[in-house]
């Protein structure tokens, strides 16, 4: 039997050294809080599985819980309820529940639940920056300002034609690094990071912050890295939110401590461009000039930042490898991808956006892995900030609410054969990548759709376009594509369990 999340949440927990006598005293209140909410009243919220007391559902939920979840949806219906120690979750796993949570409940349900980590342990760290775009709790008047901000200087049509020449220069890099580890494995993963994540630093300060070279274990990729793992560890307050404030795992200590690591990397740009400001009027403006015209402090500026790194790198990264794995498996598709850039780019070893339209089968690729492997299976995390009706059942008041995409994705009452990589099925079909469709919904609805979305889409498939376009990939020690492991692992984003490592033969 799988590892439970409940056994790794217990695993995972570490208590100080206390007294027995005085730590029963901590815990008898706690029980007694719990006990309180398992044998309360019930009220008609959707069906679900039967919670276990004081830990709920814990013990029913595997590691994959998206999987999880989807296998509760088949046996309950498209709305369900689950109760994670004592917060009660409720999932929409069907086009028909995600319409009535990202469409006609859309106003009242774009409330952000803000995990427990983000907010600190002490009052003082309780509510976020407000230059937050991810987790403002509410579309405030402001939080619209933000987005608009956003969307002007860095993902509206002008703004992405502006970046081209960015693009295309932080692709040919990656093109040189690539062929210069002809014949040597290389971990497509990192190599997708490094083009991204210089893509946006480049947007945001005007320089790179990271490179090629560079391990997971310093500098930017480092403490991405272990941000990210510390973020997507189990946290007993999210299920138990009564001891938010004890920060028992130091969670939010930790979460906390490598943000400011990772914000340490571009204080000082911050710092000289705000010394300098209107001195250097001939420089290049780009998003922190934005930021600093309208005023943002630095602890916004580094939220936002921080906030659009997470959004925009993680996502593209897993899918362009994903895209890579799918298509080495499924050699057909990969031919038909492969002779598509050869009748549009020839012997060429770049390739220019203005022709990507002519690449209908590498959109349609790169489309059905985002249904197959959605990069953030649940989207992220709404609430009910005020009990509500949904589908004829309540919803109470701070429920969190989650849309399982990934089982949208795979339902086979809207998709033909939903396991198989079939990119045929986006030729010539209407389905798009914004929000219109929601059997297919990879980057949200809604007020709270992905507002990079355009910038994504058009990275993830021009990098997988050189990729393909200028090498030929083998893997090491002469394996088969057949042995490519396509398990899943739920972190932050989907990821694979193993990543992907491929050795590269520049064919140009």
């Amino acid at each position: 039997m799988d590892q439970t999340l409940f056994t790794k949440m217990v695993n995972y927990v570490s208590l100080p050294s206390l007294p027995f006598h005085l730590l029963l005293l901590l815990l008898l209140p706690v029980i007694f809080f719990i006990w309180k909410q398992f044998t309360s009243q019930s009220i008609n919220t959707p069906p679900g599985p039967k919670p276990w007391p004081i830990v709920g559902n814990l013990p029913q939920m595997s590691k994959q819980g998206h999987i999880s979840m989807t296998h509760f949806a088949k046996i309950y219906g498209p709305l369900i309820s689950l109760r994670l120690g004592t917060r009660l979750h409720i999932i929409a796993s069907s086009p028909s529940s995600a319409i009535e949570i990202l469409k006609n409940h859309d106003r009242l349900l774009s409330a952000r639940y803000i995990p427990e980590k983000l907010t600190g342990s002490k009052p003082k760290d309780a509510e976020l920056s407000p230059a937050s775009l991810m987790w403002a709790p509410e579309c405030t008047g402001h939080w619209k300002l933000l987005r608009t901000m956003c969307r002007t200087e860095l993902f509206s049509p002008k703004a992405i034609e502006s970046q081209t020449s960015l693009r295309a220069s932080k692709l040919a890099e990656m093109v040189d690094f690539v062929r210069g580890r002809e014949g040597q494995a290389v971990k497509i993963k990192d190599v997708v990071f490094t083009v991204v994540f210089n893509t946006l630093s480049n947007l945001f300060f005007s320089k790179d912050l990271t490179s090629f070279e560079e391990d997971d274990y310093g500098g930017c990729k480092g403490h991405f890295r272990k941000l990210g793992e510390v973020a997507s560890s189990v946290n007993l307050a999210e299920f138990f939110p009564i001891l938010a404030g004890l920060d028992l795992q130091d969670i939010s200590k930790k979460t906390q401590m490598h943000a400011k690591l990772l914000t340490a990397e571009w204080e000082n740009i911050v710092k000289e461009r705000k010394e300098n400001r209107g001195k250097n009027s001939t420089s290049q403006r780009d998003f922190l000039d934005a930021m600093i015209e309208n005023e943002f402090a630095d602890h916004q500026i580094n939220q936002l930042v921080m906030e659009l790194f997470s959004a925009g790198t993680d996502t593209t990264t897993i899918t362009v490898e994903w895209a890579m794995a799918e298509l080495l498996k499924n050699r057909e598709a990969m031919e038909r991808v492969l002779e598509e850039l050869r009748s549009v780019f020839g012997d060429q070893n770049s390739i220019s956006e203005s022709n990507l339209s002519q690449l209908p089968y590498l959109e349609a690729c790169f489309k059905e892995t985002l249904r197959l492997h959605a990069p953030v299976p649940f989207l992220l995390p709404h609430c009910a900030p005020e009990t509500c009706e949904v589908m004829n059942y309540t919803i109470p008041k701070n429920a969190r609410i989650l849309v399982n995409v990934w089982a949208i994705g795979r339902d086979s009452a809207f998709w033909e054969d939903p396991l198989l990589f079939k990119p045929e099925r986006f030729i010539g079909s209407e389905l798009d990548f914004k929000g219109h469709n929601y059997e297919y919904l990879p980057f949200g609805a809604g007020r709270r759709i992905c507002p990079g979305l355009p910038m994504g889409i058009r990275q993830g498939q021009l990098i997988l376009a050189y990729l393909l376009h200028c090498f030929d990939w083998s893997f090491p020690n002469g394996e088969d594509a057949s042995t490519i492991d396509m398990t899943e692992k739920l972190s932050l984003t989907l990821q694979m369990v193993k990543p992907l490592h491929l050795i590269p033969k520049w064919k140009l």
